[in-house]
């Protein structure tokens, strides 16, 4: 791969814009898996993939232990908005959540861990996944068992944040980012004329009710962590002049603790319980499995921070109420996931998201690299 300019620091500028021009959802990457194999191809490292639309790569250093960098490279159905020099070329999509950010940092390291091989404390591991945004694309990565294959001992990743100080790198141990769960709320009643209103079964009303009683319930649950429970979507009738038959509510779930999780989903279950004995209609309540909460390993973190020293993290107050599947390959080995601000951007998601890449990404990188080296 030829790369223009004479300081290797901005190469990854040029990945990152390359990326941004090539955007790709889900599990359909193949030009951009193209892109990140040639780069790496181009370091001499072989790359391989354990699932579809993935791309790893393993440095051997002669070391007994292996370090892992994760890299997410899918991108999000968005019509991009920024009027960048180098916006999206696939209509439709954009990296409006940074993951052409976060892939460049690791290709960088990627190129600098290959030069330096014989100052590599452990080898490493490169995963550059798809599906972060859907469906778990690092889920199914470590189904395949490769962090235990490569002996992984740790496992790292850094994502891009707004509202955080432009250049510098935050975490904190323990809980970071919330575990996910969707939920839909169905409640089947009776639709007749509202003439004849007594004999129907009211799904709409039954509907506010579930509504009220689980924000309630959201509300008197123990922890120091936060909990949100909050419905986006609620669908029910068909027109204004007759009972409601169905309703359908779809909302999300964001926890932080196993338990409190197992305690909402006992909650959502007995509301569901009450409401149909009461009113008469059927209730179902669904939550999907989501992600796990992304949880960084107390002593991971130690090591890090007095690692460092003076170049060691920020100190991040207190953890978001996003989610990520990172916290999959935390499940199987203990691992730290890093923030790295860009300031007073647009938020994440957003069609006009965009980021001083000049400054941002090159002293992303310069963190990575010491982390590459630390004993």
């Amino acid at each position: 791969m030829e790369k223009e300019g004479g300081n290797a620091m901005l190469y990854v500028v040029e990945y990152r814009r390359a990326l941004h021009r090539i955007p790709e959802l889900d599990d359909r990457l193949p030009e951009t898996c193209a892109y990140v194999r040639s780069a790496l191809a181009s370091f001499e490292l072989e790359a391989f993939s354990p699932i579809p639309s993935s791309v790893c790569a393993f440095l051997d250093a002669g070391k007994p232990e292996t370090a892992a960098f994760r890299a997410d490279m899918d991108a999000l159905p968005i019509e991009e908005a920024t009027g960048l020099a180098f916006s999206s070329g696939n209509t439709g999509a954009m990296h409006a959540c940074g993951h052409d950010g976060n892939t460049a940092m690791a290709l960088t390291l990627a190129e600098y861990a290959a030069s330096h091989r014989e100052a590599l404390p452990r080898n490493v591991l490169f995963l550059f996944q798809p599906s972060e945004e859907t469906t778990g694309g690092a889920e199914r990565l470590c189904e395949t068992g490769i962090l235990e294959q490569y002996h992984a001992a740790r496992v790292f990743a850094m994502h891009l944040w707004p509202k955080l100080e432009q250049g510098k790198v935050y975490c904190r141990p323990g809980p970071i980012m919330a575990r996910s769960n969707e939920v839909t709320v169905t409640l089947t009643g009776k639709s007749v004329h509202i003439g004849k209103a007594e004999e129907g079964i009211d799904a709409l009303a039954a509907g506010a009710e579930y509504l009220r009683r689980a924000y309630a319930m959201a509300g008197t649950l123990p922890g120091e962590e936060p909990v949100v429970l909050r419905f986006g979507k609620m669908v029910s009738g068909t027109v204004r002049n007759a009972v409601s038959g169905k309703t359908v509510l779809e909302g999300s779930l964001r926890t932080f603790r196993d338990e409190t999780q197992a305690l909402c989903r006992q909650g959502l279950e007995r509301i569901g319980r009450e409401i149909a004995s009461e009113t008469g209609c059927g209730v179902e309540v669904y939550l999907n499995e989501g992600y796990p909460a992304v949880w960084n390993h107390e002593g991971l973190y130690e090591t890090v921070r007095s690692g460092l020293g003076e170049a060691a993290p920020l100190p991040l107050e207190a953890p978001t109420l996003t989610a990520e599947d990172f916290s999959f390959y935390q499940r199987r080995v203990p691992g730290l996931f890093f923030l790295l601000g860009v300031g007073g951007t647009p938020e994440l998601h957003s069609p006009e998201f965009c980021f001083d890449d000049e400054t941002v990404l090159p002293k992303g990188v310069e963190f990575l690299k010491r982390l590459l080296l630390l004993a």
